[in-house]
């Protein structure tokens, strides 16, 4: 077998592969669309919050519902505890966006 046989061998099989996995995906979204409104659902029915991100750290869990003062609870300059809040950002908008406690 000549190496130009082999590389157009090679590059059939890579363009079936590919095909494959289109097709894959078509399939498996299908399936998938079901799964996400069965779970959709039952989120709804038991009354579900926000995804948890991270187990560590309370302020990192759910960042919609941390609060700005969570990752200083010790000390205002204290170094980071867990290797998730390097991960969260913080939210936007800052302070701003809460109402007064007064």
């Amino acid at each position: 077998m000549r190496k130009s046989s082999r590389v157009f061998l090679y590059i059939a099989l890579n363009i079936i592969l590919l095909i494959m996995a289109f097709a894959h995906s078509a399939w498996q979204r299908e399936q998938s669309i079901r799964s996400l409104q069965e779970q959709a659902e039952l989120a709804r029915v038991l009354e579900l919050t926000d995804l948890c991100l991270f187990t560590e750290a309370r302020y990192t869990r759910n960042p919609s519902q941390a609060d700005f003062h969570a990752p200083f609870q010790d000390h205002p300059a204290s170094f980071e505890h867990f290797p998730s809040g390097s991960l969260v950002t913080p939210r936007k908008g800052g302070v701003e966006q809460h109402a007064n406690l007064d």
